[in-house]
């Protein structure tokens, strides 16, 4: 399974050096099988030791440039980062991101081969308005984007669920998983309000192949007690 951790806007350069210190001793500790990816905030980037994968949030399509208060290509080959996340909600929503704009940042880094969590996701007032409407809205947001690309990931995050406590039902998310399957056969992780406390019952679902975790990755505790769920889940998948 593949677990990221999306620090946000949070932790400093010193903070994270220790949150990744403390993930990696985890890591070895317990062997875990999974895919464990962690995006710091932009300052925060660093040549890290650790077998989690480590990505940008955020980074301009362009070597580099004059593009104030970006990173580009550049920077990120500075700390060898081949992994970036493109679409969240926040930044279609709150920077103004569009998906003509977003389809060609993730050109940009697909052409140099870099492993794209792709985020997708609907408003409350999108889902209120019917199944077929949240579908037409979703579907847009793959518009440009190349659904057989080898190292795509997506996301589905409900928008209305991000850091509100809210969640889909189970039976809602294993749902809408099963339909996004048949857009795209890249692994599809759900976020949205995802926490200790849940995810296990998340990870659990039929074509569910991970988590995406915002808020509650800070806790580290909580996210190496997800990544532990998850050994748990394939190691009896693998007995039955």
């Amino acid at each position: 399974m593949i677990l990221a951790a999306n620090l946000k806007t949070n932790l400093t350069r010193e903070k994270t050096n220790k949150y990744v210190k403390e993930l990696e001793k985890f890591l070895s500790g317990s062997k875990s099988a999974q895919e464990v990816l962690v995006f710091p905030a932009t300052s925060s980037l660093d040549k890290f030791s650790t077998s989690a994968i480590i990505g940008a949030q955020n980074a301009y399509l362009a070597q580099n440039g004059a593009f104030t208060g970006e990173i580009g290509l550049e920077h990120l080959e500075e700390f060898d980062i081949k992994t970036i996340l493109i679409g969240h909600s926040e930044r279609r929503h709150i920077l103004g991101e569009t998906q003509e704009f977003l389809a060609k940042k993730f050109a940009f880094y697909m052409s140099h081969g870099f492993k794209i969590i792709y985020c997708i996701g609907e408003p409350l007032s999108v889902r209120e308005a019917g199944h077929e409407r949240m579908m037409e809205y979703i579907s847009a947001q793959y518009e440009g984007i190349d659904t057989e690309y080898k190292n795509l990931i997506i996301a589905y995050e409900p928008v209305w669920a991000i850091g509100t406590g809210l969640t889909p039902t189970l039976e809602e998310i294993e749902n809408i998983h099963k339909e996004l399957k048949k857009k795209s056969p890249a692994p599809i992780l759900y976020g949205g309000s995802v926490k200790v406390t849940n995810a296990k019952e998340v990870l659990e679902l039929q074509n569910v192949d991970g988590i995406l975790v915002g808020s509650a990755a800070l806790y580290l505790e909580h996210f190496c007690s997800m990544i532990s769920y998850a050994d748990e889940i394939e190691k009896l998948a693998g007995e039955k």
